[in-house]
């Protein structure tokens, strides 16, 4: 089992695989100790067992050109199993997103397979096989890889190969295929992987409450993410959440304030790092607090909270009745806005969702469904109209 090494190798490999109607794609990589993902290992395998490969973009004699070519040809599905990470290594190295592309977890769900289904779980039910994950938290970037790491390492893309072809049957047996399409869009977006540090405070926001917190919030997140994209280090060496939030509540504005926090390591209160917190914290005081905005959570939904639980119960039931995973139909945060507005710009009241569980949803809320128990099941069933 060999590695391929050379940008000409890799050429020969993509372009045996472009002739082929679909290319299941994995990588390995590391992230413990950067910002941005290590990629140490490419596989690739197409409907031909002859054609699977493994590629080391670490080898000096090796450009990812060829690669980025087959994962930007349009002629070509780029299939992965929970595709987010890889695809924003992709991303970060070669500025494109893989299309079209397929994402047999997400596919996975709109089957029935539950919410966040596992590989190993897919290939057991629809591969046949075992997955041997005794090499999965092994050190990629090591040179020499194990032959137990390559075996593992091939056996990603050739099992996603039976995986692949067993969802996309049963999306077209039950012509639900269209219904992967905006999460493929959500996936396929630059904008889904371009990490904004303008927007890196919504990550930590949703336990603040007043907006004097949130602007000092922002600033001191956005300066964080900056020097960690910078360093090319996790944004946890550069100072950790807790560390952020108690900035934010706090907003300490002399270096003795800074250091009497709890979250801040001894001494750090007089470093650079020190001095640039504190800068931060001034321009989030600074801020005009009617500009700032606060995120969704923070501005209460009314008293809806008993309708989100019907929903959340018609959406379990409505799940279960069309064996779809509850999570590809809607989220709690849509569910919320629901309870709050029948008018509600959200997924779930658009396309297939309306009509599989949106229209259930309005109907719920106007008295025209009732939630009863038959059998021990949770059905829906219509609530017949009163005569006066």
């Amino acid at each position: 089992m060999d590695l391929i090494t050379t940008t000409e190798g890799l050429a020969q490999a993509c372009a045996r695989l472009a002739s082929q109607p679909f290319v299941t794609v994995d990588t390995e990589f590391l992230r413990e100790t950067t910002y941005y993902p290590k990629l140490c290992l490419i596989q690739m395998a197409g409907p031909d067992p002859a054609d699977s490969y493994l590629i080391d973009p670490l080898a000096e004699e090796l450009s990812l050109e060829p690669f980025m070519a087959l994962m930007a040809d349009p002629g070509t599905i780029k299939v992965f199993h929970s595709a987010r990470q890889d695809l924003e290594i992709i991303w970060n190295l070669g500025g494109i997103v893989p299309a079209p592309l397929f994402d047999t977890q997400v596919a996975a769900m709109v089957c029935g397979y539950g919410d966040s289904v596992s590989y190993e779980q897919l290939v057991n039910d629809l591969a046949k096989a075992k997955v041997d994950k005794s090499s999965r938290f092994t050190d990629w970037s090591r040179r020499p890889l194990s032959d137990a790491q390559l075996t593992y390492a091939l056996s990603d893309v050739t099992h996603l190969v039976k995986v692949y072809e067993a969802l996309m049957a049963q999306l077209q047996g039950n012509g639900r295929l269209e219904w992967l399409g905006e999460e493929m869009a959500v996936l396929t977006s630059p904008e889904t992987y371009k990490a904004d540090p303008d927007n890196a405070w919504k990550r930590l926001s949703g336990r603040l409450r007043k907006s004097r917190e949130i602007a000092v919030l922002m600033e001191v997140a956005s300066w964080r993410e900056r020097e960690a994209q910078s360093r090319d280090v996790p944004r946890g060496r550069i100072l950790k959440d807790d560390a952020v939030i108690d900035v934010a509540v706090s907003a300490p504005r002399s270096v003795e304030a800074l250091g009497r926090l709890r979250s801040i390591p001894n001494g750090f209160e007089r470093s650079r790092t020190g001095a640039d917190i504190l800068e931060a914290v001034e321009r989030g005081l600074a801020r005009d607090p009617a500009s700032v905005p606060m995120p969704e959570r923070s501005r209460g939904r009314g008293n809806t909270g008993a309708v989100v639980e019907l929903l959340k119960v018609l959406l379990k039931a409505v799940a279960e009745q069309e064996r779809v995973a509850p999570k590809i139909i809607a989220t709690v945060e849509e569910l919320e806005a629901i309870a709050e507005n029948d008018n509600a710009d959200v997924p779930s009241l658009h396309g297939w969702r309306r009509s599989l569980f949106g229209e259930k949803a309005l109907a719920l809320k106007g008295g025209q469904l009732g939630l009863v128990l038959d059998r021990g099941r949770v059905a829906v069933r219509p609530v017949p109209e009163t005569v006066d």
